[in-house]
């Protein structure tokens, strides 16, 4: 399998395929990503689109093993800009919407509860630590990349993880979920 780097290079040469590959891989998380600052899936969709299109439009010039770091930061960026811009708008066809049937077996009932307690305790987390944790934790980035998309060190990034991990495990334990591992 090719590296993020070749497969953006096979574009710049021409190539459409490293796009639609890079798009088919980063798409859906970038959109999860954007969409913690946005808290609309619709408009961090839209984003996602738009930092591919800036990414591969302005084409800029990207070392090797940084893709994916880039990529992120370019979305951090969009995603502040376009968050101080957007006006929040309230919709009456929330309050109108009927719960999930009840079809679904106890076990994935108490998934789904442990992953919304879980999204629940993380947005009651500080923004930093709530990002170190998102892209360390849930996009596997290293240290290192989630210092770069953040714009801070990585001795910042090891104590903004070990603090929010720390604050997560509290909040966590409020909820009632007790068998949370360091």
């Amino acid at each position: 399998m090719a590296t993020d780097e070749e497969l953006y290079g096979q574009y710049l040469s021409g190539d459409e395929t490293g796009l639609e590959l890079l798009i088919k891989k980063y798409g859906d998380p970038l959109t999860l990503y954007i969409d913690g600052y946005l808290h609309d899936v619709h408009e961090a969709e839209d984003l996602m689109m738009e930092t591919f299109s800036w990414l591969f439009t302005k084409k800029p010039r990207i070392r090797d093993g940084c893709f994916k770091a880039y990529l992120y930061k370019a979305a951090r960026h969009m995603a502040l800009r376009h968050k101080s811009r957007r006006r929040i708008i309230f919709s009456l066809d929330d309050l109108t919407r009927e719960p999930e049937a009840q079809t679904l077996v106890e076990e994935i009932v108490r998934t789904k509860e442990r992953n919304q307690i879980l999204h629940l305790c993380m947005d009651e987390l500080n923004s930093d630590y709530r990002e170190a944790l998102y892209l360390t934790y849930f996009e596997g980035m290293s240290y290192q990349q989630a210092a770069k998309v953040m714009g801070k060190s990585v001795k910042q990034i090891t104590n903004m993880v070990y603090r929010g991990k720390e604050r997560l495990r509290g909040l966590l334990q409020r909820e009632g979920i007790t068998d949370v591992e360091k």
